[in-house]
């Protein structure tokens, strides 16, 4: 039986005059879209158009909601209550599934972005409030999240699927957290560098971290952020690498 994995990618994060990455192309490389709903990035145009691209594409589409923080791309912490998450995430699911169901498709799994992504893999309060929140609008939406966090636990404890991602175009250190963006190694965007990491985490399970070190992540899904300099291009060589190895691309979810 073909191995398979799944490519997603953060998409739909222009707004207004500001175009970010190039999504056309990304939506015909990945098999999963996490698509902004307007807190962190994007507004209702952009989200529509992102709708209608992954049902022309086939491409399974994902909420990507972040704090309320334009400003900052949803990458700073910031102090929001957990029942203030669970409010915020249910208006920016409820956004995008609404504008979704015009094209044909609805929203078939939840990842949260940047710094709230980052909050509920530590803060057991804060990720119980967010999935809890998701199984009152649809017990059957998947999370997508790190491994081993508290975001997964607190799946597992309300009986909703989790999916473990792991990014390629991201360095990991020894305690399988990303290393921080603006540190040396943070960003990979190199593609063949990006598709030699896609293979090991495809056929290993693990990553070497910054300090030589092993770290076990098992993913379910391999993250290519759409706005790293030659997203494009990295999508490419990943996909390029994991098909000519004999892994088949296909969505989780």
């Amino acid at each position: 039986m073909q191995p398979t994995i799944d490519l997603n990618s953060d998409l739909g994060e222009s707004f207004g005059a500001w175009r970010v990455g190039d999504d056309d192309a990304m939506f015909r490389v990945v098999s999963s879209a996490n698509v902004a709903c307007g807190f962190h990035a994007g507004d209702a145009l952009t989200m529509a158009r992102s709708a209608a691209s992954a049902a022309r594409e086939g491409v399974v589409l994902g909420a990507h909601p972040g704090y309320r923080d334009l400003a900052g791309f949803g990458r700073r912490a910031l102090d929001t209550s957990p029942a203030e998450i669970a409010a915020e995430l249910l208006v920016q699911l409820g956004a995008l599934d609404g504008v979704a169901r015009a094209s044909g498709v609805r929203v078939r799994y939840v990842k949260a972005h940047g710094a709230l992504y980052h909050r509920l893999a530590s803060d057991a309060a804060a990720a119980r409030a967010f999935v809890e929140a998701i199984a009152a609008y649809d017990p059957t939406l998947p999370v997508l999240g790190p491994p081993t966090s508290e975001i997964e636990r607190a799946t597992d404890a309300a009986g909703l699927r989790f999916a473990r991602e792991a990014f390629v175009d991201r360095g990991y250190a020894a305690d399988g957290s990303l290393v921080p963006r603006g540190e040396p190694g943070a960003v990979v965007d190199d593609p063949a560098a990006a598709a030699d990491r896609a293979l090991e985490l495809a056929e290993t399970g693990g990553i070497t971290a910054d300090d030589g070190s092993r770290v076990e992540l098992r993913p379910d899904s391999l993250c290519l952020h759409g706005d790293t300099p030659g997203a494009v291009a990295i999508a490419r060589a990943v996909r390029t690498a994991l098909e000519g190895t004999g892994v088949g691309i296909e969505a989780f979810a």
